[in-house]
């Protein structure tokens, strides 16, 4: 739902392909979603010539492996998020795609979706004024599904994914701050595994700041007594508030006002992100969320986690 059917969705694209180590599930797929061909192995899939575009929504620790066999077969790419393991691994698949003149793209979805398009247009247009802080607060209850050793789920284990829930979920919402206010350009922060349930991090504490002087906070917690999720971005003449994660209000506050704003997501959450993506390859427009953006995300939380 988030990302396939839109493929097909988007004008002038269309999903010809997929893969899948299970060869049983992706000719499932491929029947229930119309897809002609499908794949158990990812360099067939990457060699066929009918193939312009590959998109890689494997985990974290195949992104790399996965990007470059496409950038070597001439083929723009679209990398799930996390880009990659750390910094260093995207900086080899940008600097791969800059070599090969190939472009490399990657599934930040929310720097295209129209409620984070509004709040980039509400502080462009200064509702609140001109930005000072940032507070980000993200807080989930710990999950039964991390309760067995034996079975963790790969977002937990830092050999695939680089890092826990905070690498996971929590580089959404430090992209957004990079499209939103730009890049951050000092991290200082702290990590903690007080569950001791897996053996990634399940806390995590930052103090950041932009380029352009604003600072900010961010607390991560996976072992809390509630789901929280709010960031808030104060300026000299008021403030925004809103979640990274669904579809809730957007609030603006100025002058002792609130004023809340609903902007729903749409049905395939990834499609308006695609749709930038298939502009670029036409060259009739830009993507927002490129090799170079996400390597920054993957930046600011190595100099936490490493």
């Amino acid at each position: 739902m988030k990302s396939g059917p839109a493929f097909s969705k988007v004008p002038n694209s269309s999903l010809v392909a997929v893969m899948r180590r299970d060869g049983d599930k992706a000719r499932d797929y491929a029947r229930r979603h119309r897809v002609p061909r499908w794949y158990d192995d990812a360099d067939a899939l990457i060699q066929d010539d009918a193939v312009d575009a590959v998109y890689v929504a494997t985990p974290p620790s195949s992104h790399r492996e996965y990007a470059l066999k496409a950038i070597a077969a001439g083929k723009p790419v679209y990398v799930e998020k996390p880009m990659a393991m750390d910094h260093r691994e995207c900086m080899d698949i940008v600097e791969a795609g800059r070599a090969a003149n190939v472009p490399v793209f990657v599934a930040y979805y929310r720097r295209a979706l129209p409620r984070f398009t509004t709040i980039a247009r509400l502080l462009r247009e200064g509702a609140i004024g001109t930005p000072r802080l940032v507070n980000v607060l993200l807080h989930h209850p710990f999950e039964a599904r991390y309760a067995d050793p034996a079975r963790l789920p790969w977002t937990v284990r830092p050999e695939i994914a680089g890092g826990g829930i905070f690498v996971d979920i929590g580089c959404h919402t430090l992209d957004i701050l990079d499209f939103l206010l730009g890049p951050i350009v000092d991290v200082r922060g702290m990590v903690s595994n007080q569950l001791g349930a897996y053996p990634a991090e399940d806390t995590v504490a930052m103090a950041f700041a932009f380029g352009n002087g604003v600072l900010g906070t961010g607390l991560w917690n996976f072992g809390a007594d509630r789901r929280e999720d709010r960031v808030e971005i104060v300026g000299d003449r008021g403030r925004l508030v809103f979640a990274t994660f669904g579809d809730g209000p957007i609030r603006v506050e100025t002058d002792g006002r609130s004023e809340e704003r609903r902007v729903a997501n749409p049905e395939h959450i990834q499609q308006p992100l695609i749709a930038t993506v298939v502009d670029a390859l036409l060259e009739r427009g830009e993507c927002p969320s490129t090799g170079d953006t996400a390597a920054r995300t993957s930046w600011v939380m190595d100099q936490v986690l490493r």
